[in-house]
This record gives C-alpha cells, structure tokens and sequence, in this order.
C-alpha cells in the first residue's frame, strides 16, 4: 500500500512539473529581449563601412556615433563634433536588435572611448514594446561594458516624432527605462533630444523635420550639436589621458 501511494505521489509530482514547465518557460521568454525571427539585413552596408576602414581608417579610440538614419543622415556630425575625433557608423532602417547583430563588426573593434547611441524610433514604428527596446538596448551597454570597460555610452533619447504620435506613449516609456537605468549605471549616460523639437505648447516644430514627419532638416542637426558636443567635450577631458584636442 506504502508502495502504491509513493506511485500515486510521483505520477502527480510529475504531472504538476508538466504543467508548470510551459507557463515558466513562457515568463523566462517574457523577461528577455530576444531579436524578432527575422535574418539580419544591412549586410552590404556594414562592408561598405569594412571596405572604407581599410583606405581611410576611422580615428583610434575616438567618438563613435552608432544608430539609424537619424545619425545616417547626420552627414556632418564630423565637423559639428571638431575637434573631437568623431566618426559615424550608424545605417539607416536599422532596429536595436539589429545594432547588435552587427556590433561585433563596427562598434568594438573600433575600441572608441566615446559610444553616442541613437536607435528604437524604427522598433517603436514596427509596434514592438518599450520593454523589449530598453532590453535590447541594455543588451548593448552590457555587452560593450564587458569588453571596453572604460568607454562611455550616451543615450540619445528616442524621438516623439510627429510620425509616431500615437506611439508617444511607447516613446516615453522606453526613454523613461533607459534613463533610470543609466542613473544607476556606470559609464551610462543619457541625453534628452526632444527639449529642442518641441514649442512651447509642446507641440512637434514640424519645420525640422522633412515632409515624413520623421527624418530632420539641417536646422534640427544644429540643435542636436548645441546639445551633444558640450556632454561630450566635458567627459572627454574627464577621461584619463585623454588624446588631445587642440
């Protein structure tokens, strides 16, 4: 009798762990930021920037912009961030998954002091969460953190683009998440961008961006200069034996 109800007992121990077993996996899936079931694009153009590093190699130990189209389109971040020794590697269409996929390729190698990051506005545009963006994006400082340990990352926060209006909301939650997390992490920071898109009746100033509501006229990359280079010159020279800028 002791024998059959030990059997009893471990036919319902084992039926439990069955039925538990899916629903943890679920919440263990729910809490990463895994990349979508889609193949990694942009790779003509991450050896376009291969091939051009060969010729004209970007500054060592420099200031790397990394992101979207909004940093693809920044075609004089160069000159706007003299005399540091900036270069841009961002492509353009790219999602925060996909910064990843290729950072291996264009972001550590490079070994840059300096890390300015802009991504999620094509996340946001494709309904993905505020969840799985910040995720993603940590997934990133992580990983440069472990293998360039005194490098800084700036976060450049998402636009509230008049494209996504209706998605504001997803904008500020997962700017909020990436800022309370860079308070809380070492050699994380984070800058507001949408201070100098707005009027005063918060309403978007529509004549910095192009007709898509989206992309920026040259008038916007000006103000996102006046914003970034100060952050940048001061950690710089905060940093030890910096190069010299003069």
């Amino acid at each position: 009798m002791r024998t059959l109800r030990s059997l009893r007992k471990m036919v319902t121990l084992a039926c439990l762990i069955g039925i538990a077993a899916p629903t943890f996996a679920r919440a263990q899936r729910s809490t990463t930021a895994a990349a979508p079931a889609q193949e990694v694009r942009f790779a003509a153009a991450i050896q376009a920037f291969l091939d051009n590093d060969k010729t004209a190699p970007p500054p060592k130990e420099g200031v790397l912009f990394i992101g979207s189209s909004i940093f693809r389109q920044w075609t004089t971040v160069v000159e706007d961030m003299a005399p540091l020794p900036a270069f841009n590697r961002a492509f353009g269409g790219s999602r925060t998954w996909e910064i990843n996929a290729h950072m291996d390729r264009i972001v550590l190698p490079y070994k840059p002091r300096i890390i300015v990051y802009y991504c999620g506005s094509n996340d946001v545009n494709a309904y993905e969460s505020a969840d799985a963006i910040f995720g993603r994006f940590r997934q990133f400082q992580i990983r440069v953190a472990r293998a360039l340990p005194d490098t800084r990352v700036f976060f450049f926060a998402i636009h509230r683009s008049p494209d996504k209006r209706d998605r504001w909301d997803v904008v500020d939650e997962a700017n909020a998440k990436i800022k309370q997390h860079a308070y809380a992490t070492k050699n994380l920071d984070y800058i507001e961008s949408n201070t100098v898109l707005f009027d005063a009746n918060d309403e978007p100033l529509t004549a910095l961006y192009r007709d898509d509501g989206l992309h920026f006229n040259p008038p916007a990359y000006a103000e996102f200069t006046r914003l970034i280079r100060p952050v940048l010159e001061r950690a710089w020279q905060g940093m030890k034996d910096p190069m010299t800028t003069d």
